[in-house]
């Protein structure tokens, strides 16, 4: 029998129920009607469910209780810094002050805002150790492009508009290769040594006067840093190239070290990932921009600048022009603020000691349980490459082990089954069977602790009971999907045609 909390609302609706009723309007419908194209007109009446309102209340907070986030537990989403989101984020963001005000409004209505602006962007350029900021992009992704965009017109006009050539490693995340693609350069890929970091030796056989620059991240998308960073950057300019900070896993960074004194030119921020904001599903999302100082007047327009007169908007001489309408996510970006404010130079450092600290410890507890693609310690996250056959039984060799086929997406379908969110799994895809942990600063050992035993049961399971895995998730509300048909042909209305189980 189907209980009502798995019912559509639509399952639940009889003839006659009634929720609520609309008030009587002295609007003219047929008025309304005769103006509006015929063939735009329903031909039957609207198919709308008739239901009580405790049903409605109940059936969207049953799905809402099947729901999983920050707020519920441990999200330890590798590349995604799915942190904690303070809930005075969300006070700030809600004050009167800023919801309410519009950004077509003449700039002397905008001045506390503006204040806000301006001073996150100085934050920003101390946490960086850049010269100038741009608060606009609204995605990492936005940012890369800007930066690719910036990188593209710096050339142009110094000369050099004949460099065609991005370099990025093979460890790179995908949104890299496309935003290379679309700011019209060539992808030069560049693998990892046996270490995870850089090739040198590569590096070097693909440097020519053609290379425009070098995408990196570091900590790398591996969670290893690039000690070689000095050298790489020495060998990138050599050339005339400009060397792009991907500023994903910054939460390794803050107070520690900064992409300037790594001999960046250019870096984006993942505002929604270092800094507290809400994300995930898409968005929403912040990727400001921060350049040396040759490179200022490249940004994005406009600049939030400060005189005698107040705040005020700024062109940059040769900007690259808008990016994004008005001036960047700006919720997000109030957000950011709030957390910076709150946790201070020493907290910021901090957040990214402790970062650290709680990825080598989970590494440490699960690497002789599972394949640690790379020597030594981690950043902020790391990657694992499947499981270890281990001979736990006197009827399972490793053989056999091996021959169940126990794969990553195995494991992370048995984590759901029990109570936690599975990491990041396949990516990097340099690594074969990928599990990618980031417990992020937020975690305390319980929950770590926690996470931890959880894998080491799987593991074990692996080798004891299998189908455990090979099953999971068994008590979910929806068993294993055809994942790639979900994404590309979603069921977005009911039909009560259709199987309950499509």
């Amino acid at each position: 029998m189907i209980k009502h909390y798995d019912q559509t609302i639509f399952d639940l609706s009889k003839a006659g129920r009634i929720g609520y009723f609309l008030p009587d309007t002295n609007i003219d419908y047929e008025m309304i009607l005769d103006d509006m194209p015929k063939d735009m007109l329903r031909k039957s009446p609207l198919n709308l469910p008739e239901v009580s309102e405790n049903m409605v209340v109940r059936h969207y907070t049953n799905l809402s209780n099947k729901n999983y986030g920050v707020d519920t537990g441990m999200y330890p989403l590798g590349s995604c810094t799915m942190k904690y989101n303070p809930k005075i984020n969300e006070t700030v963001a809600g004050l009167e002050g800023f919801y309410n005000q519009h950004p077509s409004w003449p700039l002397s209505k905008l001045q506390g805002s503006l204040s806000m602006l301006y001073d996150l962007q100085n934050y920003l350029k101390e946490i960086t150790g850049m010269h100038a900021i741009s608060l606009e992009p609204s995605a990492g992704s936005q940012g890369e492009l800007t930066g690719l965009m910036i990188i593209k017109k710096y050339h142009e006009l110094t000369g050099n508009g004949h460099k065609y050539k991005i370099i990025i490693p093979d460890s790179a995340h995908g949104t890299n290769p496309a935003s290379v693609n679309m700011a019209g350069y060539e992808v030069v890929e560049l693998p990892s040594n046996n270490l995870g970091k850089i090739d040198l030796v590569a590096l070097e056989g693909v440097l020519d006067l053609d290379v425009a620059g070098l995408m990196l991240t570091n900590p790398n998308t591996l969670g290893i840093f690039e000690t070689d960073i000095k050298r790489i950057s020495e060998m990138v300019h050599q050339v005339g190239g400009l060397l792009y900070y991907a500023g994903a896993n910054m939460n390794a960074n803050l107070g520690i070290t900064r992409p300037s004194d790594m001999g960046f030119d250019i870096v984006h921020l993942n505002l929604h990932k270092t800094f507290s904001t809400p994300h995930g599903g898409g968005g929403p999302g912040s990727g400001p921009v921060g350049v040396v100082e040759k490179l200022a007047e490249y940004l994005p327009t406009p600049i939030i600048s400060k005189d005698h007169s107040g705040y005020n908007f700024e062109e940059p001489k040769h900007t690259i022009g808008k990016i994004k309408q008005y001036y960047g996510n700006f919720s997000i970006l109030l957000r950011a603020y709030t957390y910076i404010l709150t946790m201070g130079y020493d907290g910021l450092k901090n957040a990214s000691k402790l970062a650290v600290l709680n990825a080598n410890y989970m590494l440490s507890r699960l690497k002789n349980h599972y394949r640690q693609p790379y020597p030594g310690y981690c950043k902020h996250e790391f990657v694992l490459s499947g499981l270890i056959p281990t001979d736990k039984s006197a009827d399972m060799t490793l053989d056999k082990t091996e021959d169940m086929h126990i794969r990553t997406y195995d494991v992370a379908k048995r984590l759901i089954d029990l109570g936690v969110h599975p990491p990041t799994i396949y990516f990097p895809l340099i690594v074969e069977q990928a599990l990618m942990i980031e417990p992020t600063e937020s975690e305390s050992k319980e929950s770590i602790d926690n996470y931890i035993d959880i894998l080491l049961q799987i593991a074990d399971e692996a080798v004891k009971e299998p189908a455990l895995l090979l099953d999971a998730p068994i008590n979910a509300p929806v068993r294993r999907l055809d994942e790639v048909s979900a994404a590309r042909r979603p069921i977005l209305r009911y039909d009560a045609k259709r199987s309950p189980h499509e």
